[in-house]
């Protein structure tokens, strides 16, 4: 197995985190759409992980420009401050990029958690179906 082979896995997965994620976001609002993807899940889920894949691509292209737009807007030198204008409170940094808050590293862990049982589950019913 070559890097760029490896390097493409790593990125398919990230890609099926992030739609996996969108879709989890999606799914627990509408009970009719969450019913036809656990549906999906059990009956085609490769399929399922293709699409996943390429939400989180389109997903990802969108986080990306919206962070490449707020720092257009984002003055130099300027730091991270709450909606008020004022800082959240000191923020950690490393290498000069801003920490995310502890309930935003919170939210994220948990979200992190869901789909890495979602991932589990999936690997499970493939299993199940060889």
């Amino acid at each position: 197995m070559n890097p760029d082979e490896i390097l493409q896995g790593l990125q398919k997965g990230f890609r099926v985190t992030l739609g996996a994620a969108s879709t989890l976001a999606e799914t627990i609002q509408d009970s009719q759409r969450r019913e036809e993807t656990l549906a999906r899940l059990r009956t085609d889920p490769s399929g399922l992980a293709d699409d996943l894949a390429a939400k989180g691509e389109v997903t990802e292209q969108e986080a990306r420009a919206f962070l490449d737009n707020l720092m257009a807007q984002r003055p130099a030198g300027a730091s991270w401050s709450g909606p008020s204008g004022s800082s959240s409170g000191p923020t950690a940094s490393t290498g000069g990029v801003p920490v995310a808050p502890p309930d935003i590293q919170a939210d994220l862990k948990d979200l992190t958690e869901q789909i890495s049982a979602m991932r589990a589950e999936l690997e499970r019913l493939r299993q199940q179906g060889s």
